[in-house]
C-alpha cells in the first residue's frame, strides 16, 4: 500500500537472495540486469539451468533449495522466487506441442509453490500469461474478467496451466498465509527476443521473415490469419520494472496486468516491421492458418494503483531498438 506523501515504504533489497527461474531468458535477462541497477549483487542472485536442476521434478527443487542456502547461507525466510520460467511459444508451436506445455507449466509452477511454501519462503511472484483469459474477453481486459470463458483454443492448454498458480497462490494465502503474488504481462517484445521461428512469437517471427526475405531476395512475405486480430504488446524493459515494483511493493492476493495500454492490429504491426527492415515485397495473408484471439488489450490501472506501475517505452521506439538488435545479431552471425 502506499505511504504517506503517496509513497511507498522503501524495500531493501540487502540480506535477501532472489531465485529466478528462467533467468537466463529473453525476460530474465532483463530482470537481472534491473535488480543491478537497483543495488542487487550478483552474488544474490540464482538462476537455476535445467541441466542441473529440471524443474519439472520434485527432487531437483528440493535440491534447488537446498543448495541455495548451503551456499549462502541465506535462510529461506529471506529468500525471494520470482518464477518466469516456461515451456512457451507462439501459435505453431502451441497447436503442435499441447500435451507438453499444459503439463510442464503446470507442474513446474505447483511443486515450486508447494516446496516455497513448506520452506517458509518470504514472497513468491508468478509471472503469468495474457493467454488465461477467455476468448472473447471485453476489452479492455480487466483482471476479473479471467473466468469469463474458455481461453482461446490454440494456446489454452497453456493458458490454463499457468492460470492454475493464481487459484494455488491464493488458496496457499488463505490456509497457510503464503506470500504469493500473480502478474499477467502481456505479449512481450525486445532486444534479445526469441527469433527462432519454430517457437517465436508474433513480433520476432516478422521480423526473422523480413529479414531473411531480404537475405534470400524473396519479393513475398506469408504471415498467419488475415491481420485483423490486434495485439498489445510491452517493452520486456517495463515488464522487468513492473515485476519489480510488484515485487517490492505488492503483496495482495488479486491477480496484477501488466500492459502498456496500446492496441495495434497485426496488419498495422506487419507493415510497421516491413518499414523498419527495408522490406520492398508483398504480404500474402494465410488465411488457411488460425488468427488466434480477436483482441488482446489490457485495463492496467489496478497496478499503477497497487504497485505505481506504467509503461515507459513508446512502441515505435521499442519496435525500432529490437529490428536494429536482431539485425546486429544476424550481422554477427555471418
Amino acid at each position: 500500500m502506499e505511504g504517506k506523501n503517496g509513497q511507498w515504504p522503501a524495500f531493501d533489497w540487502q540480506n535477501k537472495h532472489v531465485i529466478i527461474t528462467g533467468g537466463a531468458g529473453f525476460l530474465g535477462s532483463h530482470l537481472i540486469r534491473r535488480l543491478h541497477e537497483r543495488g542487487v549483487r550478483e552474488e544474490q542472485i540464482t538462476v537455476p539451468r535445467k541441466a542441473q536442476y529440471d524443474l519439472r521434478q520434485w527432487d531437483a527443487i528440493q535440491q534447488l533449495f537446498g543448495d541455495v542456502q548451503a551456499a549462502t547461507g541465506v535462510t529461506p525466510q529471506q529468500s525471494i522466487v520470482i518464477h518466469l520460467a516456461g515451456n512457451v511459444g507462439g501459435i505453431g508451436y502451441n497447436r503442435e506441442h499441447p500435451g507438453e506445455l499444459f503439463y510442464d507449466n503446470i507442474i513446474m509452477g505447483a511443486q515450486l509453490i508447494e516446496a516455497a511454501r513448506q520452506r517458509g519462503v518470504q514472497k513468491f511472484v508468478s509471472v503469468g500469461t495474457i493467454c488465461a483469459y477467455p476468448k472473447f474477453t471485453p476489452v479492455p481486459f480487466l483482471e476479473e474478467d479471467l473466468w469469463r470463458g474458455y481461453p482461446e483454443e490454440t494456446n489454452a492448454p497453456y493458458g490454463l496451466a499457468k492460470k492454475m498458480l493464481l487459484v494455488q497462490s491464493q488458496a496457499y494465502r488463505q490456509q497457510y498465509g503464503f506470500n504469493g503474488i500473480y502478474l499477467l504481462p502481456v505479449n512481450l517484445y525486445g532486444p534479445g527476443d526469441n527469433f527462432d521461428p519454430r517457437s517465436s512469437h508474433v513480433i520476432p517471427a516478422l521480423i526473422h521473415k523480413c529479414l531473411q526475405a531480404i537475405e534470400e531476395g524473396s519479393d513475398e512475405l506469408v504471415v498467419w490469419g488475415d491481420g485483423s486480430p490486434t495485439r498489445e504488446f510491452l517493452y520486456v524493459e517495463d515488464a522487468a520494472d513492473g515485476i519489480i515494483l510488484a515485487t517490492e511493493r505488492y503483496s495482495g492476493q488479486q491477480a496484477v496486468n501488466l500492459g502498456s495500454s496500446s492496441e495495434i492490429s497485426i496488419h498495422d504491426l506487419a507493415q510497421q516491421i516491413v518499414e523498419l527492415t527495408g522490406f520492398e515485397g508483398s504480404i500474402t495473408w494465410d488465411t488457411s492458418k488460425p488468427n488466434g484471439q480477436p483482441r488482446r488489450k489490457l485495463d492496467t490501472s489496478r497496478a499503477k494503483e497497487l504497485f505505481g506501475f506504467e509503461a515507459s517505452t513508446p512502441f515505435a521506439d521499442g519496435l525500432r531498438r529490437t529490428v536494429q538488435d536482431y539485425r546486429q545479431q544476424r550481422r554477427q552471425a555471418v
